[in-house]
């Protein structure tokens, strides 16, 4: 398997920028560069999956891709056919470190830095097959429960094929899905396929497997649709070709029942021995959580990822859940621009018990911001 690092100096530079910007948003995407990279971490299942995969005699014939954690937004949504008022556009879903860099939202951009490798420009023009894999740390705005992170990570692969070699077409696609299922738990697996949409693909599948006794999707799959391969320079009336891409806590907190995402990054000995595909998570301590509830009037153009931000900024790993409780306008209270939000924070540590003193000390730094941040009235 062919390795090829892709180091985009404009990247590294706007990552040495955030390191000296102060504001809430530069401190908060210069954390999330920082924390590890799961997928790469010996021993975690997250970097399990990603070897099962890699080590699929199917996919033998694939590269292996790194590419920069901040690019151009053209790059991962234009060239990827994602309509102009897609919700991924925008600064609610997707982290911009300015006007027109982003954290990378999805993997798959590695699409464009493949194709700018010169063996691989080599290989295209000798009309040879190429293809490679992709994965690691991936950024987006969400909502804060138990199973989401605004940190997580993906696995991309894509193979593309000359007429000469053959066409690739939906039975291609499931073969590649098979693949997938049988790489990571093994040939007894029972999968099943569905049609689905994607910007970037056409026809398109999602993979469901049975994971003790429930259905999972976890693999998102598709043809490459032509107009995708041209704006990336490849000719569509000569070359199609597979593609796939997934997040990988989906299917590790499937694997081992994890109920909260959280374990996947703790350091606990307890947790992490834990920690292996397949093996039924077992509760250390459940040490018990401490809710703190706020009511606020706010005007219409409130983003809630926004505000998942700000609590995740100042209550960390402490933060299990955040729910809303309540939303309503009274225009005769409150006035026509404005609207009254209720959210109900649930604070748990997976290794220690919280005391209502530090709960209470971080809930007063969330209202102050609230104030602050968003020119709430705190009710």
């Amino acid at each position: 398997m062919r390795k090829i690092n892709i180091d985009f100096p404009e990247a590294q530079e706007l990552g040495a920028e955030l390191l000296k910007r102060t504001d809430p948003e530069g401190l908060r995407l210069a954390r999330f560069l920082a924390m590890p990279d799961l997928s790469r971490k010996e021993g975690n299942p997250i970097a399990e999956i990603v070897n099962r995969i890699l080590a699929s005699p199917y996919f033998k014939d694939l590269d292996l891709i790194k590419t920069p954690e901040i690019v151009p937004a053209s790059v991962s949504f234009d060239l990827f056919d994602f309509p102009a008022d897609h919700p991924a556009r925008s600064p609610s879903d997707t982290y911009y470190v300015n006007h027109e860099r982003i954290l990378r939202p999805h993997t798959t951009v590695m699409w464009y830095y493949y194709l700018l490798d010169e063996e691989v420009k080599q290989r295209i023009a000798a009309n040879k097959p190429v293809g490679c894999f992709s994965f690691g740390k991936v950024y987006r705005r969400d909502e804060i429960d138990r199973n989401h992170m605004n940190v997580f990570h993906q696995i991309d692969g894509w193979y593309l094929a000359p007429q000469a070699v053959k066409t690739i077409g939906v039975k291609e696609l499931e073969e590649a899905l098979g693949a997938i299922a049988t790489a990571v738990f093994g040939s007894s697996v029972r999968y099943r396929l569905n049609e689905d949409t994607f910007p970037y693909t056409h026809p398109s599948r999602e993979m469901e497997v049975e994971i003790k006794g429930k259905w999972v999707e976890v693999v998102g799959c598709g043809v490459v649709k032509g107009s995708v391969l041209e704006k990336l320079g490849v000719d569509p009336s000569n070359y199609t070709g597979w593609a796939f891409g997934f997040g990988l806590e989906r299917l590790a907190i499937a694997s081992m029942e994890l109920p909260d995402i959280r374990l996947l990054w703790s350091e606990d000995p307890r947790v992490t021995r834990q920690l292996k595909l397949g093996n039924e998570y077992k509760e250390v301590s459940k040490f018990p959580p401490i809710t703190r509830d706020i009511s606020f009037v706010v005007g219409k153009n409130f983003v809630p990822n926004d505000y998942f931000d700000l609590i995740r900024d100042i209550g960390g790993d402490l933060v299990e859940e955040v729910s809303l409780l309540d939303k309503y306008e009274d225009a005769g209270k409150f006035g026509a621009d404005k609207v009254s939000h209720t959210y109900r924070t649930v604070y748990r540590s997976n290794e220690r018990t919280l005391t209502a003193e530090e709960i209470n000390a971080i809930h007063e730094n969330i209202t102050r911001e609230t104030k602050e941040r968003f020119g709430a009235e705190v009710r």
